[in-house]
């Protein structure tokens, strides 16, 4: 199956979403009802996109600093042709992620219906001026 160039569109709109810290970019390509999933020591962290919106919405974007957005996609798995999976990593001023992207094309095209992330590494002798 090849890939369709609106899937392609709202990857790319997620990760500049996260790079400029956009949550009117990040409200359209989730869905409304998406949550977040992470697990750190055997627990399992859920986070509602509203939540999810209101923590990006304090954060200093890495395009604000100056940081060259680094993302790639590392693999899309379909479904159907209306389900993927998308695999991406992703830098946001010294950590580095891993995201699983469950994708669902609906009426409002292509939107994420949940999000695994991982933090995969910490590039040392980057400040992260939203470290507590």
């Amino acid at each position: 199956m090849t890939t369709p160039n609106d899937l392609i569109e709202a990857v790319n709109l997620y990760l500049d979403g996260i790079h400029e810290c956009d949550i009117d970019k990040l409200g359209i390509v989730f869905h409304p009802a998406s949550s977040l999933f992470d697990s750190d020591e055997g627990k399992v962290f859920v986070e509602p996109i509203e939540s999810f919106l209101q923590d990006v919405s304090t954060r200093t974007s890495p395009a604000s600093v100056g940081q060259e957005k680094e993302a790639d996609i590392l693999l899309i798995d379909y479904l159907s042709p209306i389900n993927a999976t998308v695999k991406i990593r992703i830098r946001a001023h010294r950590n580095v992620f891993v995201d699983h992207l469950g994708f669902v094309k609906g009426e409002a095209g292509w939107q994420i219906v949940s999000k695994i992330w991982h933090l995969e590494s910490v590039v040392e002798g980057v400040d992260d001026p939203n470290a507590s």
